[in-house]
């Protein structure tokens, strides 16, 4: 594979005019399927073989103009101080809100607008009532229109005194995420800049992932709606395809470099940057097209064709790479190398060293002489790396999952409002509904009523609404306490244990429930499946039990430390107030399978980029302490370089005001700071000199079965060697004179 990805790099940069033009073209194409497309919603959602899913199903079956999926609003009305919502100044202001939604603008897209004094939605102290609104569509595929005259709604009844509030999730709307990804890529450049020491070859990987991102997620925006793909898909695969874009054109970047410093041609040193980093490129890539597409393990429709976009993006961030890259290392030159470049690193400003014999010696650069350092202190490294990630970890033992509701908003928002007004009114269960859907009359329906009534945990029970042929029934279920909370959760457990077969339990709690306990139960299958397949791919890479075991462990380690941080910061709120946490509660169902999938792949970009140079060098002769010297010193600096860019992006998203994005920027962050700079940079070569010449062991039997991907470049030596001894111009290219 690397003699085809030398001669794959080095025709790129040859014909570099022919594989920019084509690059551009497929980008501008992208970008106009995108522009005429029709715009995206939020993609379908369902949980299928869930008690909550089935419910849904029947609804739509037997209540066809229920819209069950659609979304719900809560506008919140509070008399002044001393009055009540029944007076009638007060009820005037809300009968006009009411008949303003039935009437007014967006009136196309709502379902269903109750008066609150005629279904009893008034508090017992006559201070409180609430009006609820059902759409017909979701959240996501509200108009403008439509949401802004429901944020409109109490505007006047505000004027008049009453405090008026909105919960529910037809305000939501997609995540916005460009401040923070600005604010990363700005960090990456100073980063690449710092690295590199040149604006040339800084701004290279930026222009290159930014190419390969600008195709991803437009072509993802084109096929929105063929594919039924939701509006947060994009948002993942400009997330993960910034960040590996970046990474591999970083690395092949920094090889091309080290190649020009050895004295070879410009094509000949692109060629073999992409024969030798462009092979660990590609395994590189391929363990996070693993780790996302093995999301169909969930059997979630949405995390589904989420993996799968994001995976295609990763697949364009590596052909970005190994083609788009080294043609614009042909138009760049030799600018791509800092100035006043004296040594095979680019060390600059700093006096050469000569031995005793007064031949000039190298200055080891900082990955050498930690290395170096490791390698002589090998067992207390590892422990204090091992013991210091597992003590962060411990907290991932308490981990409560469960997804975030207006409860978890921050406290001067409106739907954060509105459910505390709901919580002081009527109690912390009216947040969280539950619908019963009932497959069969009157009779069945009543005494499935009459049932949940003596349970533990309920307050109210509203009689059961029949559709109109009569043979299914809805009956609503207000907890006693709030919807996030372990009662709700058993509560719902113990209504469905006495149902039978014809009685299912829904609602957006139910269904919150459904979907944390369907990611937990898929957590340790999904697991077992990208770690396996991840290990048989570095058994081929590293031709080594040992090294993808330690990969793989490592790898854990760290996620399971970054686990244990969210824990503690989001579920105890442990120096929350520094990361902009108002209000703790369980960790969302998505983060524990959303960071296996994201950070492996971008703990195995690391781990292949770093352990190739050592097997390289191994191959190649060197003894199993030097090798590793030999790796950190040509690829430490870019290892942390890209990690601390990775490390900015995601940090971005703590700024955010949403719970959710807040808690998976900060997830990732820490999850790439101890997988990079604990288990990559510490333990990794600890391990590795502890072990020394077994660390490359493989039994000969297997050894004969795996084939030979050569990943390290020993076929691309020899035949560079033949082609060389062929004549000195074997290989040239007639340039017209």
């Amino acid at each position: 594979m690397a003699t085809f990805l030398y001669r794959l790099g080095r025709g790129a940069f040859r014909r570099r005019r022919f594989v920019a033009l084509a690059w551009v073209a497929l980008l501008f194409l992208a970008i106009f399927g995108a522009a005429t497309a029709a715009t995206p919603t939020s993609g379908s959602f369902s949980i299928p073989g869930t008690e909550a899913q089935k419910a849904f199903d029947l609804l739509d079956k037997r209540f066809p103009g229920m819209a069950a999926d659609g979304a719900t609003a809560r506008i919140v009305i509070k008399a002044p101080a001393g009055q009540k919502v029944g007076d009638p100044a007060n009820k005037a202001e809300v009968e006009k809100i009411v008949s303003g939604l039935k009437n007014g603008p967006g009136a196309d897209q709502i379902a269903s607008v109750t008066d609150p004094y005629q279904a009893q939605a008034v508090s017992q102290d006559g201070s409180t009532a609430y009006i609820s609104t059902k759409y017909k569509v979701s959240g996501m595929e509200l108009t403008d229109k439509t949401r802004d005259a429901l944020k409109a709604s109490g505007t006047d009844a505000q004027g008049h005194g009453l405090t008026v509030e909105i919960g529910g999730d037809a305000l939501m709307t997609a995540p916005e995420t460009g401040s923070g990804e600005i604010v990363g890529i700005v960090i990456a450049a100073i980063v690449l800049v710092i690295t590199f020491g040149s604006l040339i070859a800084a701004g290279l990987p930026l222009l290159t992932a930014l190419i390969g991102v600008g195709i991803g997620v437009s072509s993802i925006t084109a096929l929105a709606n063929v594919l039924d793909l939701g509006t947060t898909t994009s948002t993942l695969a400009m997330m993960i395809g910034l960040a590996v874009g970046i990474d591999y054109a970083l690395f092949i970047v920094s090889r091309y470099r080290a190649e020009l410093a050895e004295g070879h041609a410009r094509d000949e040193a692109a060629g073999r940057a992409a024969g030798t980093a462009g092979s660990a490129v590609v395994f590189a890539g391929l363990t996070v097209v693993i780790a996302l597409v093995g999301l169909a393990v969930v059997n979630i429709p949405m995390l589904t064709k989420m993996g799968f976009a994001a995976a295609g993006t990763v697949v364009i961030a590596v052909l970005v790479a190994l083609t788009l890259v080294p043609a614009i290392l042909g138009f760049a030159g030799r600018k791509v190398l800092p100035a006043g470049t004296k040594s095979k690193l680019f060390g600059k400003g700093k006096p050469a060293r000569t031995d005793k014999d007064g031949n000039v010696e190298a200055r080891p650069n900082g990955g050498t002489r930690w290395a170096r350092f490791v390698l002589r202190r090998p067992v207390m490294v590892l422990l204090v790396g091992v013991i210091g990630l597992g003590a962060i970890a411990i907290p991932a033992s308490k981990l409560e999952m469960g997804l975030p509701d207006d409860g978890a908003q921050p406290v001067s928002t409106t739907q954060r409002k509105a459910y505390d007004l709901l919580s002081d009114g009527f109690g912390p269960g009216f947040n969280g509904p539950l619908m019963v859907v009932v497959n069969g009359g009157q009779s069945l329906a009543d005494s499935t009523a009459e049932r949940i009534k003596k349970v533990h945990g309920v307050v109210a029970v509203t009689k059961p609404a029949l559709n109109e042929a009569g043979d299914a029934a809805v009956i609503t279920v207000i907890p006693e306490d709030r919807p996030s909370s372990k009662r709700t959760e058993d509560l719902v457990h113990e209504i469905r244990a006495g149902n039978g077969d014809d009685v299912y339990v829904t609602g957006a709690t139910a269904m919150n429930i459904d979907f944390s306990q369907k990611m937990n139960d898929a957590l340790l299958p999904y697991l077992a499946l990208v770690v396996g397949l991840a290990f048989l791919l570095l058994m081929l890479v590293f031709r080594s039990v040992l090294v993808p075991l330690k990969a793989a462990l490592g790898f854990l380690l760290s996620v399971v430390a970054a686990l244990g941080a969210v824990v503690a910061v989001f579920q105890w709120g442990w120096l929350g107030s520094l990361f902009g946490v108002e209000q703790t509660g369980p960790i969302m169902s998505m983060m524990p399978i959303f960071m296996v999938g994201v950070v492996f792949g971008l703990a195995m970009d690391y781990e292949v980029f770093l352990v190739t140079r050592m097997r390289e060098a191994y191959v190649h002769g060197e003894r199993p302490g030097q090798a590793v010297v030999t790796g950190f010193q040509y690829s430490a600096r870019v290892v942390v370089a890209a990690a601390v860019i990775m490390i900015a992006v995601f940090s971005g998203f703590i700024g955010a005001s949403e719970q959710m994005i807040k808690m998976i920027g900060f997830g990732l962050a820490v999850a790439v700071f101890f997988d990079a700079f604990v288990v990559r940079m510490a333990i990794v070569p600890a391990v590795l000199a502890l072990l020394g010449h077994k660390a490359w062991w493989l039994p000969r039997w297997l050894d004969r079965i795996l084939p030979n991907v050569d990943v390290e470049g020993e076929s691309l030596r020899k035949h560079l060697a033949a082609t060389a001894a062929e004549g000195p111009d074997a290989d040239r290219e007639l340039v017209k004179v």
